[in-house]
């Protein structure tokens, strides 16, 4: 019954009470450890883990009641069931402020101490299973879930690493499918609040009359169908990390309120008037252009500048340059192991057609592709025949445009994007013909491949072969 529970430890001078306490536990399968005093039980607990503690209120040497608060200052969520002969009203409230959990008075029924230590059972497979929940949540979340090793990736994890252990809020921009719900996990899970609790709330999924009941909660009438109090998830998160995505998508009155909680942490449930306090995080993200928003009304200027203390922007997959196949490899490893597929890599066309794409769905576009690839392939590699002709997806591309300076970028680096994005486009509107679309570049098939591989489009087993060297 308790084959996965630790022992549980039972302190008692009287060695028949010790005997009859092993007996009676050892047959409902507990492993117990017995001892006859309060300082030889501090040794014990030194050593080894036990998930209770049974003790007698009278003991010689140290007493009962000061084993009690040397486990509070040194183990304080192990529970301790007291023993007494003197049992008391005003005795078992000394006993349960002292921070026993249970108290026993002599004699007392087997089912009694049964019962009691059931519960101190439960709740260590309780918490067990609530850590390995956690665990389990945070794993999702790991730095090495963000794969990249273009310039810009490395310098993203560099700075994940860096914010994630201190409080600070955080503003991950992005389009959408680029990964912003991976960087909110990963600071998440690197901080000090990791074991603490981690809730996320789509605001563009939840219309603006009920954002502000789930977000802060309400008190009962509050609204037509509150029946009872509701606690919010800024509640739940409390010590914690909350996670708002699309947070641009919020109405202004909600987001005054907001601005209100970010400055002291306060807030009060929808209908109600009690001011409460809670301590968390607040992390932050959308897709939108934070700087259009502002200029069009929707999103306070003043709730920007309290969420950006640290700013994240993450790059579309098409200015990752050499990052496709890597993450194309990954999914690759990936949905084979959870398909018990044996495909093994991408063809040499396949790679070709990948690194052709533009992205307009960013990363988790060719997520999708990789696994309706496994889904489909019959064969070792993935083929081309496998990957969507990406007609539909190439339609929903923006035209290029030049685009505007930005702080650390060089013309030349702006060139060769706008270049990439012309030779892209161009492959996918010709099936990745290079013939016909070096003919509507009005350049040579061999001048095309050598922009290809100088701007890292062509695969690598490619780029060895019969690529022409640089000049």
């Amino acid at each position: 019954m308790s084959a996965t529970l630790p022992p549980l430890l039972v302190v008692d001078d009287e060695k028949n009470m010790r005997l009859s306490l092993q007996t009676l536990l050892g047959d409902e399968g507990y492993v117990v450890l017995a001892v006859e005093s309060a300082e030889a039980g501090l040794e014990l607990l030194a050593r080894e883990e036990v998930f209770m503690v049974i003790t007698d209120a009278r003991l010689g040497g140290m007493s009962g009641y000061d084993f009690l608060y040397k486990i509070r200052a040194r183990w304080p969520e192990l529970p301790v069931l007291m023993i007494t002969a003197y049992a008391t009203p005003k005795l078992a409230v000394e006993v349960i402020k002292a921070g026993a959990m249970d108290y026993l008075a002599k004699p007392f029924a087997p089912e009694e101490l049964l019962h009691s230590v059931s519960r101190c059972a439960e709740r260590h497979r309780l918490l067990q299973a609530n850590a390995q929940l956690v665990a389990r949540a945070n794993a999702t979340y790991q730095l090495d879930q963000i794969v990249g090793e273009s310039p810009r990736m490395q310098e993203l994890r560099q700075l994940i690493q860096t914010v994630a252990p201190t409080e600070a809020r955080a503003l991950i921009l992005g389009e959408s499918g680029t990964g912003k719900e991976l960087v909110a996990g990963a600071l998440h899970s690197l901080s000090l609040r990791q074991r603490a609790p981690y809730l996320r709330i789509n605001c563009a999924a939840i219309p603006d009359t009920l954002l502000e009941s789930e977000l802060f909660g309400h008190e009962r009438g509050a609204f037509t169908g509150a029946l009872k109090q509701k606690h919010g998830r800024v509640e739940e998160a409390d010590g914690g990390t909350i996670f708002l995505d699309e947070i641009a998508d919020m109405g202004r009155p909600l987001q005054a309120k907001l601005l209100r909680f970010l400055e002291d942490g306060t807030f009060c449930r929808l209908g109600g008037s009690r001011e409460l306090r809670v301590n968390v995080r607040l992390l932050a993200a959308t897709n939108r252009d934070i700087v259009q928003a502002i200029a069009a009304g929707d999103f306070r200027e003043d709730l920007f500048h309290r969420l950006n203390v640290i700013q994240f922007h993450l790059p579309p997959l098409r200015e990752r340059n050499g990052d496709v196949l890597l993450l194309a490899e990954h999914f690759l490893r990936w949905f084979a192991n959870a398909m018990n597929k044996n495909v093994k890599r991408l063809s040499r066309g396949a790679q070709q057609r990948l690194m052709a794409h533009r992205w307009p769905g960013n990363v988790r576009e060719l997520r999708n592709v990789i696994e309706r690839a496994l889904i489909l392939e019959t064969s070792p590699e993935i083929t081309v025949n496998s990957l969507p002709d990406f007609e539909l997806e190439t339609r929903l591309t923006r035209p290029a445009s030049p685009a505007a300076p930005t702080a650390g970028r060089s013309l030349d680096e702006m060139v060769a994007d706008f270049e990439r994005e012309l030779i892209n486009t161009t492959l996918a509107n010709t099936a990745h013909n290079l013939t016909k679309s070096a003919d509507r570049l009005k350049i040579s098939r061999h001048a095309l491949r050598y922009r290809m591989q100088r701007l890292n489009l062509l695969p690598s087993d490619e780029e060895t072969g019969s690529a022409p060297a640089a000049s």
